[in-house]
């Protein structure tokens, strides 16, 4: 594991790499990386990066998403398979059926979704930002949420805003938690704080104390000494790493989202070693796509 680790040090020197993280990766994949975070901290990160190769560690939409913001640099995905179930869950022909029948209809597309649903929507949204976005279409506007149910419906809440959900979810978030679950663990750790994902249904996000992205969790548990996590299984296992005298609870330890986990060591050398496997969107589809994400960042800065 050591020459591993000193090999990939030597390699993103030599070669002018940069590894992004995201927070639902095994612990030792966060520990490597140069920067770690929620998506819209990636978006932003990735964007910004002045570097020869970004190794992506995380799922294809995230590497999609940098490979449409920085187009000088080469984006990487070590596990090549590395995918989301949710994101699957709308194509873009679906999406331009449904533009034909309602031209009117602003279309808001989590980032959670491929490039070429990004290329047919208005505006992108990621967990931490969805609430700003739904807030800049215009109230008289007809809003299609695409494609998590949870998430539009939860933002949608937060405004008194009325959207047309996608039928998609995160299975993970979807159906790892439920009341059950929140007050079986509220009655064990009664003055521990629920942080809660807004992927996760409304019968926990009604319960939970508050409802954040991943980048607000990791902000918020620094700040508190007793919580219970109710999301992936990566981020409250980097948690407990790092804050060892704190209590951190995991909703359900068995949250655990596969394609998350597909990265390793190895992985990331040999996507290093062998410049392994870049992620390349076309031409066409990436000006369309880069449009709605430039004007989710404009509102986040």
């Amino acid at each position: 594991m050591q020459r591993m680790l000193e090999e990939i040090q030597d390699l993103r020197k030599q070669k002018n790499a940069v590894i992004l993280a995201h927070n639902y990766q095994p612990t030792e994949i966060i520990e490597l990386a140069d920067y770690m975070g929620d998506s819209l901290q990636l978006a932003l990160k990735a964007k910004e990066i002045s570097a020869d190769i970004l190794v992506f560690c995380g799922v294809r939409f995230m590497a999609e998403t940098a490979a449409i913001l920085n187009p000088q640099t080469r984006v990487l995905l070590p596990a090549q398979d590395a995918g989301c179930p949710m994101a699957d869950m709308i194509t873009a022909q679906q999406l331009i059926h449904y533009k034909q029948e309602n031209p009117d209809t602003a279309i808001v597309c989590y980032v959670n979704s491929s490039v070429e649903v990004k290329a047919e929507s208005d505006i992108c949204c990621t967990s931490a930002n969805a609430v700003q976005v739904l807030a800049s279409i215009p109230e008289d506007k007809e809003i299609l949420f695409v494609p998590d149910r949870n998430l539009g419906t939860w933002a949608a809440k937060q405004l008194g805003r009325t959207i047309i959900p996608w039928r998609g979810f995160c299975p993970i978030h979807q159906w790892s938690f439920d009341a059950t679950k929140v007050e079986e663990v509220r009655n064990r750790y009664p003055d521990h704080i629920l942080l809660a994902h807004p992927e996760c249904n409304a019968s926990v996000t009604d319960l939970a104390d508050e409802v954040m992205s991943t980048g607000g969790m990791l902000k918020r548990a620094a700040e508190l000494d007793k919580m219970i996590i109710a999301t992936e299984k990566g981020l409250p296992d980097y948690l407990k790493k790092i804050y060892p005298q704190k209590s951190i609870v995991h909703l359900e330890p068995q949250a655990v989202c596969k394609d998350m986990k597909k990265i390793s060591i190895s992985h990331v050398l040999n996507s290093l070693r062998f410049e392994q496997y870049e992620v390349k969107v076309e031409a066409d589809i990436a000006a369309r796509a880069v449009k709605s994400l430039d004007r989710m960042l404009e509102l986040s800065r």
